[in-house]
């Protein structure tokens, strides 16, 4: 059985290819680690009162497409 799985992966990665696709590895923060949250938190509250910050956060409002969005 576990054959049978490597080779439907190995067919599927190869219809990838042919696509003209190709793999990549990236590597993200681990949110099930301790300490993510309270440090997100940490940051948050750091920018909350930052002008740049709201400015930033005022210009994504209004350039934003949620046209279509529920």
């Amino acid at each position: 059985m576990q054959a049978n799985v490597a080779l439907r992966v190995q067919k599927h990665r190869a219809g990838l290819r042919a696509a003209g696709l190709r793999p990549v590895q990236i590597w993200v923060p681990d949110t099930r680690r301790t300490g993510f949250a309270d440090e997100c938190r940490r940051q948050s509250l750091a920018l909350h009162a930052d002008s740049q910050e709201t400015d930033v956060l005022d210009w994504m409002e209004i350039v934003a497409d949620t046209e279509g969005w529920e």
